[in-house]
């Protein structure tokens, strides 16, 4: 079979032929496989442009570069192998068949970069697309080979042609698949392994094209020679087109490079300004929350502030008058503890667009400054506007609020500072603010106030007050335990005794307990108050013992906030032990009030204080809204009556009854019955004819230091006609006498309803 001038399936004649033998240059085979080297690089990275380019058109564009790197490189390996070869024979080409190779191994090389182009491809594909891409390349080299122009003829072993074209076959399959994996790669190690790739499929190529050759055989005609043949420059043509070739492959491989730099360049900005843009909304949302209350979409106390200095800078400038307003929510926390706090949430919501809808929306400032508290801003022209505005909003308040299936109305408090008038600064209209808020809480809520100058200096003062009485728990100076007896009307003596505390202030002299109870309550001093109170009364429990009193009882207040701790049994244990006082001469004193507030943490805790071996009263009991259910399971031993219901006894029928109903029901449930206020003699002889256990008042004794308790004890105890019961010196304002009119600033202090310890 003969094609081209070539026999494939042909065999050598027997006789008359002169078959050459050939050989290669070294140089040049060498070249060759650089090139088939280089040519096989520049595909596997434009396949790998191809697929990292986002555009279309640049995906065309590096696809054709691939097609005339790889077509190229193959079809220049060919020819400068060709040039290798060393026959003594004179060799031209023809140049259409090499043209036609050429244009053979660019359909080959766009098949190949077609088929690379692709992201994924089910494995027979790629297997297709090797056959035909090998088809290809052995059609160049074959084709390439019948360009050659000589005397002799070429014949071909077709064993060794097969194996030329399964060697390209097979050569192609490794590039698709190993493309398809080199795709994603990055860092050294992956171009390590495309070079080394490179270089593997740079030999099958060559190979390919040496197992064709090798299949081939030269024979000259019967009776021609073999000639010697002058140097016809191989070498430097296969050295130029090397040259050539590789300039062209590397500026390709130069061009995808530079053009990989610049696109990751452009993701790189993409990102950036991806980053900017997020970075922009992130900022703003951080200005949002930074500066806005989430759930009320008020302001919030951040943002406030600011406009608040802004507002004050302007009306520096420029002049004018600014109101800062102070709301709180009356028993806003009810709310929260009973419908819980996604019921106060959305109450939050509907009071805050209350208040907003009460104020000029483009004048006004409304912050939520956290919890219950708003803050407004006003631009004034005379205060009257301010006020004008908190009654809006209170009006506005009133209105019915659906939540959680109930119609509920909720009030406020608010209070007022005016700049300039009540401060300059930021801080002292908001202090000033505050303090006239805290004025409204104290006249009932549901009100507004101005700032006044009072106000400060109280508030100055009861700081001053709150450290002092700091500094005098601390280290224990100042305080000090009057005692106030208390009569056994059946023994006709005093075997009790109230501990009563006074504070003996270096300026202010002694101060009694309503002056200074608050404070320590609202404090965090009030429980470290009740210790002082009870380890000092125990301490002169002691102390009467020593002197003959060791019959007398001492009834010590204990606070409301105090039975909520779990250690005041111990305390109380503590307080006894030191002072080496039996349990049975202490007696606590606590409200009807303060045993209702958690009955069964109280009951607990009672019920340990009883073990101890102390006893328990409750006092000004009436005042309160104590449970008959629950009192019956209190471990209580006294009942005191509170005065308010003995002021105006014998001439109130109705506060004789109700008296007289509680003497009985004490004495039902077992419990002694102290009656406190006793002023006059009237109403001591009603309290006796009724039953009633003990008596206390300034018809006994106003409250005394322990120093003078002695004298005060001996007199009354003298007298055991309690109907003539009067105190020495009671006309004479002696020392002892039963003190000043009931109306006076001293009586109501001790004989008021004080529910923390007095």
């Amino acid at each position: 079979m003969e094609w081209l001038g070539l026999h494939f399936l042909t065999e050598l004649p027997d006789s008359g032929q002169v078959v050459l033998q050939c050989s290669h240059n070294p140089v040049l085979v060498l070249l060759a496989y650089i090139v088939a080297c280089a040519a096989s690089f520049a595909t596997l990275d434009m396949a790998e442009r191809v697929s990292h380019v986002e555009q279309a058109t640049h995906q065309r564009l590096w696809r054709w570069v691939g097609v005339c790197c790889l077509a190229g490189g193959i079809w220049a390996m060919h020819f400068i192998a060709m040039l290798a070869l060393e026959v003594p024979l004179e060799i031209q080409y023809d140049l259409p068949l090499t043209l036609v190779s050429l244009l053979l191994a660019l359909i080959a090389a766009w098949l190949a970069m077609n088929t690379l182009s692709h992201i994924e491809l089910p494995l027979w594909r790629y297997g297709v697309a090797s056959v035909w891409i090998g088809l290809g390349i052995c059609c160049m080299h074959y084709v390439g080979m019948a360009a050659m122009r000589s005397s002799a003829s070429l014949y071909y072993e077709p064993m060794l042609m097969g194996l030329s074209l399964l060697v390209a076959i097979g050569g192609s399959l490794a590039a698709l698949l190993l493309s398809r994996h080199l795709r994603d790669g990055s860092g050294m190690f992956h171009q390590l392994l495309k070079y080394a790739i490179s270089l593997v499929l740079g030999g099958a190529i060559v190979l390919m094209h040496f197992t064709g050759i090798w299949s081939m055989t030269l024979v000259l005609p019967a009776g021609s020679l073999p000639t010697s043949v002058a140097p016809n420059g191989h070498m430097q043509l296969g050295l130029t087109l090397s040259v050539i070739t590789l300039l062209i492959i590397a500026s390709g491989i130069s061009a995808a490079l530079a053009d990989k730099k610049l696109q990751h360049k452009e993701r790189d900005l993409r990102r950036v300004n991806a980053l900017l843009s997020q970075l922009d909304q992130a900022r703003v949302s951080l200005q949002q929350v930074a500066h806005y209350d989430a759930l009320t979409n008020l302001i919030n106390r951040r943002g406030f502030n600011q406009l608040f200095a802004e507002k004050l800078m302007e009306k520096n400038t420029f002049g004018g008058m600014l109101a800062v307003m102070f709301l709180d929510i009356d028993h806003f926390k009810r709310i929260n503890d009973s419908l819980g706090h996604d019921a106060g949430d959305e109450l939050l919501k509907v009071i805050a667009g209350h208040i907003k809808s009460s104020t000029r929306s483009h004048e006004d400032v409304v912050a939520r400054l956290g919890g219950d508290e708003f803050c407004i801003l006003i631009n004034l022209h005379e205060r009257d506007e301010a006020r004008l505005m908190a009654q809006r909003i209170m009006q506005k308040m009133k209105e019915p609020i659906e939540l959680g299936g109930r119609r509920m109305v909720m009030t406020t408090s608010i209070g007022i500072s005016v700049f300039p008038d009540d401060g300059k600064t930021c801080e002292e209209l908001l202090k000033n603010a505050d303090l006239a808020l805290y004025q409204s809480k104290g006249a009932g809520r549901n009100s507004l106030h101005f700032f006044s100058s009072g106000l400060k200096t109280r508030a100055t003062l009861e700081l001053q007050l709150e450290e002092e009485l700091r500094n005098a728990l601390r280290d224990d100076q100042g305080l000090l335990l009057y005692y106030q007896p208390i009569y056994d009307l059946k023994l006709g003596r005093v075997t009790k005794l109230e501990a009563l505390v006074r504070w003996q202030h270096p300026q202010h002299g002694l101060l009694l307990p309503d002056r200074f109870i608050d404070i320590a309550e609202t404090n965090g001093m009030i429980a470290e108050l009740d210790n002082w109170v009870l380890r000092k009364a125990c301490e002169d429990l002691a102390y009467l013992s020593q002197n003959g009193s060791g019959e007398l009882k001492i009834a010590v207040n204990c606070s409301a906030l105090n039975l909520t701790r779990d250690t005041l049994a111990e305390e109380i244990a503590a307080a006894l032990r030191d002072a080496q006082v039996a349990p049975q001469r202490l007696e606590l004193e606590v409200t009807e009030n303060a045993l209702m507030g958690n009955i069964a943490s109280t009951l607990a805790l009672l019920q340990q204080i009883r073990d101890l071996g102390v006893s328990l009263s409750i006092d000004d009991f009436g005042t309160g809204y104590s449970s008959l259910a629950y009192l019956k399971r209190l471990p209580l031993n006294t009942l005191k009556i509170d005065r308010s219901f003995i002021q105006d006894i014998p001439k109130s029928t109705q506060d004789r009854e109700i008296v007289q109903a509680i003497i009985v029901m004490a004495h039902t449930l077992h419990l002694q019955v102290v009656t406190e206020g006793v002023e006059t003699l009237e109403q001591q002889q009603f309290l006796e004819h009724y039953g009633c256990d003990y008596l206390q008042g300034y018809l006994l004794s106003r409250p005394v230091p322990l120093q003078d308790l002695g004298r005060v004890l001996d007199e009354l105890n003298q007298r055991h006609d309690r109907l003539n019961l009067r105190m020495p010196g009671l006309d004479r304002g002696e020392p002892g006498s039963p003190g000043p009119a009931p109306d006076s600033p001293d009586h109501h202090a001790d004989a008021s309803t004080v529910q923390l310890i007095r």
